[in-house]
């Protein structure tokens, strides 16, 4: 995949990058052999991103093509809002006071390179700017306001490659020189790739939807298909930009950084796995509750519980009763209530956290079907048992250990058809992304209990009967959205309003044309 450094004019370019080719602003909008270019990465250093500059055509004819701009318009805009840039001010409030508090003087600005800043005290506070508005050079100027006695971050502007300080040019270089050639890997293996995946995974976390094993055998599963796959983790928000696709691995949630990378990528046009709409509405059980009820999806007796109804629970539900979060995960947040004298205690608790609350029937079984859907068409089967002396799949114990149920995995083909088209119902009510269904089954009857988004999908559970084809059918859908994406791309961007010739050239006649090891135990993912 080509890899374009795009400046005004390329004989005042001051820095020389390996593996990177420089090319003027008038030539990448103007000349076809740059509109005929499949899946270039853009980084787009014009002095200028105003409204018809050749700076913002730049970002604007990129993305037509199918290109990967860095800024892009999105971030463009959100430059010179000065509503984004006083939100971002106020989100790093604390880190901003901690950075600054030692300068004595009033004023401040904070030159930043592809996410770095020559100063190391300021590198938190650079890589965090850069996460909010990501374009290559960034000028974020401070004050300090003696009526309140803290910094501000006033204003937050592209940089001008030409007006890189002597002082700072040396490492100028090395932070771009890092930034194609570390996590991006350019060159060597990297043209085979057609497109990039990034894929977002916390090693750390031992809950998380899929074991390295499987993070693994997805990025082979991806090479396979040339499509670059690279694990990120939440500080490489302001990288979005530079991949095709997004593939959440980590555990969602709506206040939580999985969401708001699901959002900006979405926004950035990329193909993401969760999407932001499955995140919301697979993550609150009281939505999951009001769908199933209006498109008449059998599943266990269900109250929302505020504090006016709490003296129906007993009616309506009777006990045992399950009570549940309506954001809970991993069986976590979840109780079952046997007796009555305990019942109005717990929901009170439950209370104080959330303003609603759900009540569920208990409905007993040896084990949950698990049908993972994908695309809107079954992926895989599995039976998750309980786990041992315990109601639920997860038994989570004190100190934070976790005691896991057998994996049973079912050929698509064996498993009960009835189970499997309720699964595919209720998943396709959400979207046309990846979700685990868990499904009752007692006796004749089936209960849909919840439709998770990031199911899990693990090495040598989830994928014990089908191996490397699961996860080729998950990069499969990748690669088809992703094709489905460039070709849709307009073929001939039309000239925006009121262009001046002189200040944005007329494109080219074909212009928008092709153009760490973890824990062994067994996670459930249920939520």
């Amino acid at each position: 995949m080509a890899v374009l450094i795009v400046v005004d004019n390329t004989r005042n370019w001051p820095l020389r990058v390996p593996g990177v080719t420089v090319v003027s602003a008038r030539s990448y909008l103007t000349e076809a052999a740059y509109s005929e270019l499949r899946g270039a990465k853009v980084f787009n250093l014009c002095r200028s991103y105003r409204y018809q500059t050749l700076g913002y055509y730049v970002s604007l004819l990129a993305e037509a093509r199918g290109h990967r701009p860095l800024p892009s318009t999105t971030t463009i805009q959100d430059l010179k809002s000065p509503t984004m840039v006083r939100l971002a001010g106020d989100d790093l409030e604390d880190l901003i006071a901690r950075s600054l508090d030692k300068r004595s003087s009033k004023k401040f600005t904070l030159s930043i390179y592809f996410g770095q800043t020559s100063a190391k005290r300021y590198e938190r506070l650079a890589k965090s700017l850069f996460n909010v508005f990501p374009a290559p050079l960034l000028d974020a100027r401070f004050e300090y306001d003696e009526e309140s006695e803290t910094w501000r971050l006033e204003d937050v502007s592209p940089g001008a490659a030409q007006e890189i300080p002597a002082a700072d040019r040396a490492f100028a270089v090395t932070a771009a020189k890092e930034y194609f050639s570390g996590k991006t890997r350019i060159g060597g293996r990297r043209d085979a790739a057609r497109y990039d995946l990034a894929i977002l995974w916390n090693q750390q976390d031992p809950k998380t939807p899929s074991d390295e094993r499987a993070v693994k055998r997805f990025i082979g599963a991806a090479k396979e298909l040339s499509i670059r796959a690279e694990v990120i983790d939440r500080n490489d928000y302001g990288r979005l930009a530079e991949f095709d696709a997004l593939f959440i691995r980590e555990n969602t949630a709506v206040n939580h950084h999985t969401y708001r990378f699901a959002q900006r990528a979405a926004a950035e046009g990329l193909v993401v796995i969760d999407d932001p709409e499955s995140i919301l509405l697979c993550t609150n059980k009281v939505y999951l509750a009001e769908l199933f009820d209006r498109c008449r999806i059998p599943h266990p007796k269900t109250l929302i519980v505020h504090r006016d109804n709490i003296g129906d629970v007993y009616d309506t539900i009777g006990l045992p009763c399950v009570l549940k979060k309506p954001d809970s995960a991993f069986s976590q947040g979840v109780i079952k209530v046997s007796s009555a004298d305990r019942l109005e205690p717990e929901i009170h608790l439950f209370l104080e956290r959330s303003d609603l609350v759900i009540a569920q029937e208990y409905v007993p079984s040896r084990f949950d079907w698990r049908v993972g859907v994908l695309d809107r068409k079954p992926l895989y089967v599995c039976k998750y048992h309980m786990a041992d002396g315990h109601w639920q799949i997860v038994n989570n114990e004190k100190h934070g250990h976790a005691r896991y149920g057998e994996v049973e995995p079912v050929p698509i083909e064996k498993a009960p058809r009835p189970v499997v088209q309720l699964a595919m119902k209720a998943a396709n009510l959400i979207g046309d992304g990846l979700y685990g269904v868990d499904i009752k089954e007692v006796g004749s009857r089936r209960f849909v209990i919840e439709v998770n988004d990031n199911p899990n999908i693990d090495a040598g559970e989830e994928d014990k009967l089908m191996g490397d084809e699961l996860y080729l059918r998950v990069m499969r859908v990748f690669l088809s959205r992703i094709e489905h994406r460039h070709e849709s791309r307009p073929r001939g961007p039309a000239k925006p309003k009121e262009a001046e010739p002189e200040a944005a050239p007329r494109p080219a006649a074909k212009a928008g044309g092709r153009g760490g090891a973890r824990p062994a135990s067994r996670k459930a993912g249920a939520r």
